[in-house]
């Protein structure tokens, strides 16, 4: 859900929002931590944001590359993410690279060149998503 980002932008406070919209602080917390929401909280939010409820309850994909906040990161973390623009996309080549790595281990053999490459590639995005989840790329 998008509560957050919404309620960020507007530089408002969790009480603040609980305020306008009528709710507990607690209703609020739950609905940014990813918990449903009944849909009487969605038409408050709604409401208050002035936003669809369908806006409320779609996933954020898109990590908007013009904006700010993204030209502030590392070129490194940037450059990663060139063809990736979501988190699922980022954490599924995660997990190809581990499937690369255990098919590589079985195939080839552990000795060679590649296996430990495809390995290290693959705790590098490990560590890139990492990064991305604690400065709320995503």
């Amino acid at each position: 859900m998008i509560v957050k980002k919404l309620r960020m932008k507007r530089s408002w406070s969790q009480e603040q929002l609980a305020e306008f919209c009528g709710l507990n602080v607690r209703t609020i917390q739950r609905v940014e931590s990813g918990n449903k929401a009944s849909i009487e909280t969605l038409m408050c939010l709604a409401s208050v944001f002035e936003v669809d409820i369908s806006t409320l309850t779609e996933e954020i994909t898109v990590i908007d590359k013009g904006s700010e906040d993204w030209k502030k990161l590392p070129w490194w973390f940037r450059m990663s993410l060139a063809g990736s623009r979501s988190k699922r996309s980022a954490t599924i080549a995660e997990f190809i690279m581990i499937l690369l790595g255990f098919v590589s281990w079985i195939v080839i053999e552990p000795d060679t060149f590649i296996t430990p490459f495809i390995f290290l590639f693959a705790y590098l995005m490990s560590w890139i998503n990492r990064y991305g989840d604690v400065k709320q790329v995503w």
